[in-house]
């Protein structure tokens, strides 16, 4: 999942797995498998690192703990 910015500040989150594409048009337009469009205030190559960053992140797997004496 990622934060976004709808183009009057408000944030949503999305899921990263249903993008299908990214356009700039020249508002930044999101569109998912499902049909459902977002116009988001981030420019697409930020889309795209924030993708990149969760991707990264889930398979890294599970941070361990310390535990403490």
């Amino acid at each position: 999942m990622i934060w976004l910015t709808r183009l009057n500040g408000d944030e949503l989150v999305v899921n990263a797995d249903m993008i299908e594409t990214v356009e700039a048009t020249p508002d930044t337009v999101i569109t998912l498998v499902n049909g459902h469009r977002w116009i988001v205030a981030e420019s697409p190559d930020e889309v795209i690192r924030r993708v990149v960053a969760y991707r990264r992140k889930i398979a890294a797997g599970p941070r361990r703990r310390e535990v403490q004496p």
